[in-house]
Order: C-alpha cells, then structure tokens, then sequence
C-alpha cells in the first residue's frame, strides 16, 4: 500500500514503493480462489517493467514457475531482478505486425499459452481483476483525505488510473480524472510513433482502459518528464521514477490553476531501478536528452491526431474512444 504525502498545500502524492505488485498479488489471489491456479501452475505474462517484477515476487514466494516475455525496455539489472527471482525471461523483437512491440509480446505469450494449456496467463491489460486490485487504495484515499477533486496518474495497462478513479467516485463523484500519456502512444488515438519514456503509454489499446473514466489528457515529453523527476526528488525528497515525474509534471500544473481543488497524483514506483539512466547524466546525453521544465503550459489541442513533441493536453471529457476523433478532416487535411 503506497504513503499518502502532502507535497504542497493543495497537492497530495499516492507514493508506492511497487505499485504493480498489488495487482499481480491480487491476481494470483483470484486465480488460486477459484482454482484456476494450484500448486504448480505455470504462469506466463507480458511486461517489460515493475507489473513483470510484481508477479516475479508473487511466484517465487508461492512456488509458481514464471515466464516474462518482454522487449528490449527490460535493462539489465531489471532482467537479473527478475531472474534472481526464478523468472525466465524471454525478448521478442517487433517484427512489424499489429500492435507493435506489444502485440509481439502478446503473440509470444499466447504461442506459451498453446504448448502449455494448464498454464495461467494475468494479462494485466485485459483482466477486470487489475483495476479491481486498486480499490483499496481509492478507499485509503478517501478515508486520509474525505473529498478529492482531482486524481492525475499515468495510463499504461489503465487499471491504477481507472480502478483508483472508480473507488474515489463513490465518495467524490464530481472527481475529475487526468490520465498521463506520451507521443508514440495509441492508447488515446495520438499517432503512434517511437517511445522514449517506458511505464507509460502503448503502442496497442488495453482493454482495462475505460475512456469514459478521463475527464483530460496529458501527453508528456522525455525533456520534461526527466527534469520533473529530478525535481521531485530534489525538492520533495521523493526519490521515484520517470512515471511519477510524468505525474507530478501535471500534477503540478493542475494544482497551481486550480488552488482550491484537492489534488492527488499517483507516483508508481521509487527511482533505484533507474540510477543509470533517468538519473545518470551521461546515459541522458547518449540519448540526446537534456531534462528541462517546460516553456509554458501545455498546449490545448481539439483532437489526438495533433499531439506533437511538446507537452499538450486533450478535454477528453469522460468520452468513449470511439467519440474522439483521432484523425483530421477533410477540411483539414487540405490545408
């Protein structure tokens, strides 16, 4: 269960140590409750990040063999975590099919799925049981802090930010839901493109996301995400990762302009696994990045298909994905 922080006087922090682990353990539990888990099983997953790290501790401590097929997002001293935890690790390449890198993962783990049959599959982006995992925490939440009148986080699989959201909403129904993005990401209809920032966004749309849940959308930068990360820890002494810094990039932006709302970010994991990149300056030059706040605001768009390589933000507003128009029309397209 995370620290419930206050950070500034209107803006509180949900901090997780391993935020992916309650949702694995609380898949796992279902599973073995209803039997479809028994001493044994095999587990297969998809991920590259914590979700994988989550469910290597769940298994290991429980006896379950596990197989992670992730990408080359996983680095090096995440892949020996997961090993030293008894994981296998499998990395599969984009080969350019539908979903990209994700839907190679998913191929992947479906192709284990079939050789194996009496293996259990989480599938953390379609399984209602991720999102269910986290109404204990909206309920937390609540109870620390009565009212909440806006909850940003970042949207990867969709059920912190959606399950989260659906707890709070029995108590606060006016919440006002921000989900955090990336360009390259498909996961709101922006174009997709190349990722630099991982544990955010996707390049296939999740099943847990329920778009009807956003009131506004926020597509984060690189640049400014790694200097909003640095800056969290610098100024608040919260040492997390490059989704927290996404988070409290917005977080913090919403919370100035509107002092007298109650505002909640989610920071999902703590910054160690990302000491020799998010905070090693020369694995940033190697990238071309140089951490920067952002010039101003974000830019207001009208539609998805005009996200770009600044920070900007979408009225969602609590809309379907099929009500969103991801692509410009005729008219524009013209000019």
């Amino acid at each position: 269960m995370p620290r419930i922080i206050r950070v500034r006087d209107n803006l509180y922090a949900t901090a997780f140590t391993l935020m992916k682990l309650l949702p694995a353990r609380y898949i796992i539990d279902k599973a073995e409750a209803t039997g479809v888990v028994t001493p044994g099983t095999p587990i297969i997953e998809t991920s590259s990040g914590t979700f994988g790290l989550g469910l290597a501790m769940v298994c290991r401590l429980r006896g379950y063999p596990l197989t992670i097929v992730g990408d080359r997002a996983i680095d090096h001293d995440l892949r020996k975590r997961l090993e030293m935890l008894g994981a296998k690790v499998e990395i599969v390449e984009d080969e350019g099919g539908p979903g990209g890198i994700q839907g190679a993962r998913l191929a992947r783990v479906e192709e284990l799925r079939r050789a194996a049959p009496e293996s259990f599959v989480p599938q953390q982006y379609s399984n209602p049981d991720n999102p269910a995992a986290y109404r204990v925490v909206g309920e937390l939440i609540a109870q620390a802090l009565g009212t909440v009148d806006c909850l940003v986080g970042p949207v990867g699989s969709g059920g912190s930010t959606c399950g989260i959201a659906s707890s709070l909403r029995l108590s606060s129904p006016g919440l006002h839901l921000i989900g955090v993005d990336t360009p390259g990401s498909v996961i709101f209809k922006a174009p997709e493109g190349p990722r630099v920032l991982r544990g955010l966004g996707n390049s296939l749309v999740p099943g847990n996301v329920t778009h009807s849940a956003y009131d506004e959308v926020h597509w984060t930068t690189p640049g400014e995400v790694f200097h909003a990360t640095h800056e969290l820890f610098s100024r608040h002494g919260l040492f997390m990762g490059p989704t927290s810094g996404a988070s409290f990039q917005v977080a913090s932006w919403w919370a100035q302009h509107n002092p007298d709302r109650t505002v909640v970010m989610m920071l999902p994991d703590e910054g160690y696994r990302y000491l020799s990149t998010v905070y090693n300056d020369t694995w940033l030059r190697e990238q071309g990045i140089t951490p920067a706040p952002a010039s101003s605001g974000p830019r207001l768009l009208e539609r998805p298909h005009q996200v770009g390589e600044t920070w900007s933000r979408l009225l969602w507003g609590r809309r379907s994905y099929d009500e969103v128009s991801g692509r410009p029309s005729h008219e524009e397209a013209d000019v």
